[in-house]
């Protein structure tokens, strides 16, 4: 490469897609009680509103892998790059409730396109090991910082120019990573004979979109409704239906062998059981805060900050102490701490002071950030390479999953219960449960040693 500034551009063009992509998940917790007031949504609208976008980006991500392989990696992020971006201008126009939602579904479809193939075009940017290494490391501590800057940003726009500039901001980082991608990433190979597996495809966006539903319309309808349940059984019939397809397809969109590896199948559910927890707590708590405490969308995002903030820290610490410890120390510790902070929220009392909750929301985030390099490691060490793709499109799904799964059950909980503080303090309490799953699941699937695979 000519010089180092252009051999870091692929890198900042891949990091401001990825960094776009999450920073979506949490800018818009802060600022979906404003604008569920301003377009008179209900509840359960403004679960949609957070979870359209999480469910499709889970459901369309193995497509997207796919797309990827089939079609190149750098021109499927280019068109997840230009939908997201497009979408976003959307968002920020909506005139009500439907409609935004329904771009937010489309925001959740570019960001399918963009995340598969973002750690390919690193792959192939950076083929030196040592260099990839800080490429990966530099990609994974996206998520802390945009996660970090989400709440408070969204606070920050919806305090002083309005919720709709929180879609905005997506407009000049989209048009910039077009641009550098264009100009600094190569081109990147085809693979004519990967097959798309569009029943395969067609059952994952199912049963990720049928499971939100039900728990989403749990809240509003009852947990023994009988629509409720049936879209519980339906989502189930789903995942069944994806998994016969894939152990009868002669090319499937994800060889179920992949998944008899213990590594990569408990890795995989870490993911989903970490970001059920932290997800889950950042978005009740914004509602506990606005709604109850009466803080504004600023000071809401000022409260959330200790939580957010930890991640970005926790991310390079792990990063740094995993080649000697290996990731099996560093998962379960960050589990285990998550897991003390959330119960720590629960047996905080009905109405808690805001000081006693500081410590439990910085031991949540830093736990589930410390314990986020160790388990992608897992998962992309346990892939062979022709399958390092839908080795990160499957952590990536089951997290989102995760992800979507904890705002929906998190808001049924607020609906259901008695008062705010009970459906608060259930909600923790059922994420501590999770984190502590985590932490068993780490112990028996996450290997020991030390990795020196250059994964982040």
């Amino acid at each position: 490469m000519p010089s180092e500034r252009r051999s870091w551009a692929p890198l900042l063009a891949v990091c401001a897609g990825y960094f776009m992509v999450i920073l979506d998940v949490t800018v818009i917790n802060v600022a979906v009680p404003v604008v569920g007031r301003e377009l008179s949504a209900s509840l359960t609208g403004i679960q949609w509103i957070t979870d359209g976008y999480t469910l499709v980006f889970a459901g369309f991500l193995l497509t997207g892998g796919a797309l990827g392989d089939r079609l190149g990696n750098r021109r499927v992020f280019c068109w997840g790059v230009a939908v997201f971006t497009a979408s976003s201008a959307a968002c920020a126009l909506a005139p009500g409730a439907a409609f935004l939602v329904a771009a937010r579904l489309v925001e959740g479809l570019g960001a399918a396109l963009i995340v598969p193939g973002s750690l390919a075009l690193l792959q192939q940017a950076y083929p030196e090991p040592d260099v990839r290494s800080r490429a990966f490391g530099l990609w994974g501590s996206m998520a802390g910082i945009a996660a970090s800057a989400g709440p408070l940003l969204g606070g920050l726009l919806v305090s002083t120019v309005g919720w709709r500039w929180v879609f905005l901001i997506n407009l000049p980082v989209g048009a910039a990573c077009l641009a550098l991608t264009l100009r600094h990433v190569a081109r990147s190979p085809r693979r004519a004979d990967r097959a798309l597996d569009w029943p395969a495809q067609v059952a994952v966006v199912a049963a990720v979109a049928l499971l939100t539903a039900a728990l989403n319309e749990a809240g509003r309808r009852g947990w023994s409704d009988p629509a409720v349940l049936a879209g519980l059984g339906l989502a189930v019939l789903s995942a069944a239906a994806f998994a016969l397809r894939e152990r009868l397809a002669r090319s499937p969109a994800l060889p179920l062998s992949l998944l008899h590896a213990r590594a990569m199948s408990g890795g995989a559910l870490i993911g989903l059981l970490f970001n059920f927890g932290f997800y889950g707590m950042v978005f009740t708590a914004s509602l506990e805060f606005q709604h109850q405490r009466a803080y504004s969308a600023l000071g809401t995002g000022l409260a959330l900050f200790p939580a957010v903030a930890m991640t970005m820290f926790a991310s390079v610490l792990s990063g740094r102490l995993s080649r000697r410890t290996g990731d099996r120390p560093l998962v379960i510790s960050g589990m285990l701490l998550a897991a003390l902070g959330l119960a720590g929220w629960a047996a905080a009392g009905p109405d808690p002071a805001y000081g006693l909750l500081v410590l439990p929301m910085m031991a949540a985030g830093f736990g589930t950030s410390f314990a986020l390099t160790g388990s992608t490691a897992t998962v992309m060490g346990a892939a062979p390479p022709a399958y390092s793709g839908a080795a990160s499109a499957l952590f990536n799904t089951t997290r989102q999953v995760g992800s979507a799964t904890g705002v929906a059950l998190g808001g049924s909980l607020l609906a259901s219960a008695a008062n705010y503080g009970t459906g608060i303090r259930t909600s923790m309490g059922i994420g501590a449960l999770a984190y502590l799953a985590a932490a068993v699941l780490a112990w028996r699937c996450v290997p020991a040693k030390p990795r020196h695979t250059g994964q982040a």
